[in-house]
């Protein structure tokens, strides 16, 4: 396979850095990052020795942090930032932390920030740049959302460098997920096809967690920690009554990251379903029948539902939004609705539901979070004044790392059925590996051991 992730430069670096890190010239610590400072991709040592046998080596992912050398004049350039896609907490943390690290780091004070996504990169949407400075940015790590607004859908990666070309921008920040990396890899294309000096550095936001190559993204920890929160309403509601039901549903639209990871913070959640594996409703290994042993055995029941999850059940109309997303049909209510029916009459139920979608994505960052955030807003920026272009930040194998947007683009983390995490969940809740009529067929069933 070789190394497929190099990354792209504007030019050489020749701008000694005004970065003052703290140590003399002839101090033997090393304080700017090696140019050639690498880390493997994957540190499974059967994909490693794959590679040794082959005759190659394995992929090298480039280190993040600063250089000694810089590309561009920080008096003289002139950078922007964007948002896109859903709000997330830390976006605002982000932000502050991009312009606090150019401004008082660097020295760049032409810091642009365009407003409501690339709409913002495009005169006839009609939402002019502003100006950031550590004024501006003070106080907006302690607030939800994002202050240069958000918006989802492409737009014209011609009009958008023009518009970067004409306000003389050479360093542009796209704060997002999928589709921002999307419209940010275009936006590079265009670039390249110009000819153009213009860097364009990717910093991956989504709650969920869904980017590949990376551990995890800003907001997740948040996420988790008010999902937790949900489901510990929902415990209390079940335990409450006869035959309670707590049925909390979370983000995740292809990924359960987040419905797996708070059901473990919690550990008394009694069944997750996730996008990743497929469940039925009726049948001797259905939901239904799930339930039904449930009862019997504890008479309350907790279920977190990720909004992806059991999309094959709902009638919902093949659409896709702005940004070319599926709108999902919403599992929550058609779960509540569909077991309220199927047990009417038959068992005393009780069912509350809870969806705290809004709250999550609209809080301010957690403490850990918010230090992530900082960690990602500097290693872009470091990346970004180096002449790196065409890549995003990241944290892999506890390092922070480059890594093209080329191969982020359209691409999913998924959680692994058959991985750590999910069996840890399995042992947590009790529930069978998979609630459907047809298991895979290499994969044993496993009994159902009623939990708290």
């Amino acid at each position: 396979m070789g190394d497929t992730f190099d990354i792209e430069r504007l030019g050489p670096a020749k701008v000694g850095s005004p970065l003052n890190l703290g140590s003399d010239p002839g101090d033997d610590i090393v304080d700017f990052t090696p140019e050639d400072a690498r880390i493997v991709a994957d540190i499974e040592w059967s994909k490693i020795s794959e590679q040794m046998r082959a005759g190659g080596s394995p992929p090298l992912l480039e280190l993040a942090g600063p250089r000694q050398k810089i590309f561009f004049e920080p008096d003289a350039l002139k950078v922007g930032i964007v948002t896109c896609g859903g709000i997330c907490p830390g976006l605002n943390t982000v932000v502050r932390g991009l312009v606090m690290t150019l401004w008082h780091g660097y020295g760049v004070r032409g810091i642009f920030g365009f407003r409501y996504g690339f709409a913002g990169l495009v005169p006839r949407e009609g939402y002019p740049a502003v100006a950031l400075s550590p004024e501006f940015v003070r106080d907006i790590h302690t607030t939800g959302g994002t202050v240069l607004g958000t918006s989802r859908g492409p737009q014209d990666p011609g009009a958008m460098v023009d518009t970067l070309e004409q306000m003389n921008v050479r360093l542009l920040f796209a704060i997002g997920g999928d589709g921002t990396f999307r419209g940010a890899l275009k936006i590079h294309e265009e670039v390249v096809r110009r000819g153009a000096k213009i860097g364009v550095i990717g910093i991956p936001k989504t709650i969920d967690n869904d980017i590949p190559l990376v551990d995890q993204t800003f907001g997740f920890d948040t996420a988790v920690g008010l999902a937790a929160e949900a489901i510990s309403a929902a415990y209390a509601e079940a335990l409450s009554t006869v035959n309670g039901i707590g049925l909390v549903k979370l983000m995740g639209r292809a990924s359960g990251f987040i419905a797996a990871n708070a059901a473990l913070a919690m550990r008394n959640v009694n069944l997750v379903l996730i996008p990743e594996i497929p469940f039925d409703l009726e049948g001797a290994h259905g939901l239904y029948a799930y339930l039904e042993k449930r009862f019997a055995q504890r008479k309350f029941t907790v279920v977190v539902v990720a909004e992806g999850a059991g999309q094959r059940h709902l009638e919902a109309e093949r659409r896709t939004d702005a940004s070319g997303n599926a709108v999902l049909g919403d599992i929550g209510v058609f779960l509540k609705d569909r077991i309220q029916e199927r047990f009417a009459g038959k068992v005393q139920l009780s069912l509350k539901y809870i969806d705290p979608s809004y709250i999550i994505r609209s809080a301010p960052p957690c403490s850990t979070d918010s230090i992530f955030c900082g960690y990602l807003a500097q290693a872009a920026t470091h990346a970004g004044m180096s002449g790196r272009t065409g890549m995003a930040v990241g944290r892999s194998h506890g390092r922070f790392t480059h890594i093209p947007l080329a191969r982020l683009a359209g691409v999913r983390k998924n959680v692994d059925p058959e991985g750590d995490m999910w069996r840890s969940v399995l042992e947590s809740t009790g529930q069978p590996i998979y609630l459907t009529n047809t298991p895979p067929k290499n994969l044993a069933r496993v009994s159902f051991v009623p939990q708290v």
